[in-house]
Parts: structure tokens; C-alpha cells; sequence
């Protein structure tokens, strides 16, 4: 029995044991003991999973991976199914830490990398395979052509690293593009404690006049009369560090 990959759910299966294995090793399977795996299609990460950690997980929503998974793997019992990801409420789901690890489906990672940050006091740790754009630009660094609203956005909360390259010739179908593993680690950071809107609308709207000094891009917003000074308004969106956009929401939101 084999699953039938289907278009519209992104599914491109990964069908070398050895890349399988590098990714589930990057995780560092320290301060939790469950880990999430979203999108198992036939199960090439979860075998390696089974062996490492105290309790696995799956989010699954094709039923022919579903009913394959329960026969080839009978460790995973019912209650390790957990449907959709992105419909889930993870704090309720699990009780304690959970990593999250996966071969994501392209047209939903974006929306899976936000629901790992929004729950981000349950998940210390995140593996995992995206289009390989989407991975640079989530581990992207200031003053880089790939830096921009999802790099700020995830490294606010996560210390990200750029794993390695997979091409498109160990996965069946074959994707068009080439894919990049990418690991988050949970940072300290508590700076944007209550100020997560603001901050959010700041760097949304610096990097959509990405080419413009703050000051213009900036305009949109209502700029407090006592920030019309401040150095950063000179210089663009793709010059400041993480660390600057949560500092400098935080001294416009003292200023209003």
C-alpha cells in the first residue's frame, strides 16, 4: 500500500532514509518530551521519531496517510493523531513542551511558521523543511536581500539556524523548487511583552516601502511628535537588527 500524493494538500513525499534521518536530528530532543510531526504523509521522519522520542505526534488531514501510518506504524495509537495543525488548540491538546518537526507542506508554511510562534511558550523547539525561499528568508540576517517582515517577525521569538539544501530529486512527485531544513530554538527575549501589535505594525509597514528611509515608510502610522528625531527614521527597514525593531517599538509605545 502506498499513499497517492495529492496536489492540493502540497504533498511531495521524501523518500531518502538518509535526509530523513538529518532532520530528525536536528533536534536537540532536550526539555521535552513530545514531539509534534505535522504532515507524516508515509511516514519517513516518523520511523526515525519513534526511536527518539518519549511520545510522537502527528497532524494529519489526508486519510490515506492516516489509515498507512496506523498500519506501518502501531506505535502511533489513536490518540497520537491529532488532525489539522493550523485548527488545533496546542496548549489544550498537550500538557507540557512540545517540539514541532516536519516535511511542510509549501502553500500552508507560512501560516504554520505563525502558529508555532503564537504558541510559543508551549514550543521550545522547531525542525523543519520549506520551500527553500521560504527558509532563507526566515533565516535571514539585516542588510541582506532575503531579510524582510517574515525574518523579523520569527526572530523575535526564535534564534533561527539555516540546516542545509535538499534538491528536488529525493521526493516523489519531484517539487519545482529546491528545499531548505531550518532550525528555531526559542530565544530569551522579553522585550515585546504587550507590545506585540505595535511591533508588528512597524515592521510591516518598514518593509513595505522596503527601499524608503522609515521616516517615509513610516508616515502611515501617525509618527509621535518626540520620535520624529529619532536615528533610526534615517536609515531603511532592512538596516535594523531584530533587536532594534523590538527596542524602538517599545520606546514609540512609551512616547504616545
Amino acid at each position: 500500500m502506498n499513499v497517492r500524493a495529492k496536489k492540493h494538500l502540497g504533498q511531495h513525499f521524501l523518500t531518502d532514509q538518509n535526509i530523513a534521518r538529518n532532520i530528525v536530528d536536528g533536534l536537540s530532543y532536550q526539555g521535552y518530551d513530545q514531539v509534534l510531526e505535522v504532515g507524516p504523509g508515509m511516514g519517513v521522519l516518523t520511523k526515525s521519531l519513534l526511536d527518539k522520542t518519549t511520545e510522537t505526534f502527528v497532524a494529519e488531514i489526508d486519510t490515506e496517510s492516516i489509515d498507512y501510518l496506523k498500519i506501518h506504524y502501531p506505535k502511533l495509537q489513536e490518540q497520537h493523531f491529532v488532525g489539522d495543525f493550523l485548527k488545533i488548540d496546542i496548549p489544550t491538546v498537550f500538557k507540557g513542551q512540545l517540539a514541532v518537526i516536519g516535511n511542510f507542506p509549501y502553500n500552508i508554511s507560512s501560516q504554520i511558521l505563525f502558529k508555532i510562534v503564537d504558541n510559543y511558550e508551549v514550543v521550545p523547539e522547531m525542525v523543519g523543511m520549506f520551500q527553500k525561499e521560504v527558509a532563507e528568508r526566515t533565516a535571514a540576517k539585516p542588510r541582506s536581500k532575503d531579510y524582510g517582515i517574515l525574518s523579523v517577525m520569527i526572530q523575535a521569538y526564535y534564534d533561527v539556524d539555516y540546516l542545509f539544501t535538499v534538491h528536488e530529486n529525493v521526493f516523489n512527485p519531484p517539487p519545482k523548487v529546491k528545499s531548505g531544513v531550518i532550525r528555531m530554538l526559542r530565544n530569551p527575549k522579553e522585550g515585546l511583552a504587550g507590545n506585540e501589535e505595535l511591533f508588528k505594525k512597524i515592521v510591516k509597514a518598514g518593509f513595505n516601502q522596503r527601499r524608503k528611509k522609515l521616516s517615509n515608510a513610516l508616515k502611515v502610522l501617525n509618527i509621535p511628535e518626540s520620535m520624529k528625531i529619532h536615528p533610526f527614521l534615517d536609515i531603511r527597514a532592512e538596516e535594523l537588527s531584530v533587536a532594534d525593531f523590538i527596542n524602538f517599538a517599545n520606546e514609540w509605545k512609551d512616547a504616545k
